[in-house]
């Protein structure tokens, strides 16, 4: 009888795929059950969450209002309601889905997945948001205020 003969170097094992996958299936794990939560608590009932403190004090709609009735919306499959609620967050529920795709695929490949944004990102990030912000609270970008 031969030996078993000893994994490839650099080749995955089962087990240490497994310790590899904790953090992406974990973080996966934790979003959906955020958005379990948030379809099964209707946040168009008041009462259920709180009243965001922009929007309360100054009238002033942030880049996060609605995203809660635009998450109720996008797991009920309406997506034409989430749409109205916030736009902004429909297309960062697509870019999680991308970049958790990505995590996964280069994880289970034994690929680093480390995600560098560089400052100049960081800035067009939050140029989006401030243009968001800007226009869903004039008057002509009301169609995109929830």
């Amino acid at each position: 009888m031969s030996a078993p003969q000893p994994p490839l170097p650099g080749a995955p094992t089962p087990r240490g795929l497994v310790r590899r996958l904790v953090t992406p299936v974990g973080a996966l794990a934790g979003v959906a059950a955020a958005f379990a939560y948030v379809g099964t608590v209707d946040p168009n009932e008041p009462g259920h969450y709180p009243v965001c403190p922009l929007l309360r004090f100054t009238g002033i709609l942030c880049p996060g209002c609605g995203g809660l009735r635009s998450a109720h919306a996008f797991v009920h499959g309406d997506l034409g309601a989430a749409l109205g609620a916030n736009a902004l967050a429909v297309v960062g529920y697509g870019l999680f889905a991308v970049l958790m795709a990505v995590w996964l695929i280069r994880t289970v490949r034994g690929a680093p997945t480390r995600l560098a944004v560089s400052p100049l990102g960081w800035w067009g990030v939050g140029a989006v948001l401030a243009l968001f912000t800007l226009v869903r609270n004039l008057p002509f970008g009301s169609a995109l205020a929830p």
